[in-house]
């Protein structure tokens, strides 16, 4: 099931979100002070192309306070934009029964986009 629900994320939009991280990550990754931000959004990425059947977690390590600090200052920069993106089509995408599933998958990325350091995807 998750395999139709990837399929059809992809088909629907799930491609032009990647690639818009991807351009992201990599215009990011220039400079380097913009490298982990462009981590990130690479992060992003990948869990933008096939969401369905994926989890977010903590990481037991490295989720100290470079990370807290690292998540302020993309909280401040790029992750209330995003996530405020992701929770409008959340709200979209809940209006019809069939689009309940993707209004899942965009509040998990909400999440990660709001505060991606310290977590990883499975």
């Amino acid at each position: 099931m998750s395999t139709l629900g990837n399929v059809l994320w992809v088909i629907f939009g799930g491609l032009l979100i990647c690639i818009q991280y991807i351009i992201s990550g990599l215009a990011l990754c220039i400079t380097i002070i913009g490298i982990p931000f462009g981590i990130q959004a690479i992060k992003l990425a990948q869990l933008s192309l096939w969401p369905f059947g994926k989890e977010i977690v903590t990481k037991e390590k490295g989720t100290g306070c470079i990370a807290t600090i690292m998540n302020i200052f993309w909280i401040l920069t790029f992750g209330l934009l995003l996530a405020l993106h992701h929770l409008f089509w959340a709200i979209v995408f809940a209006i019809t029964i069939i689009g309940i599933p993707f209004a899942k998958q965009h509040m998990k990325l909400a999440g990660l986009a709001l505060v991606p350091f310290g977590k990883e995807v499975r």
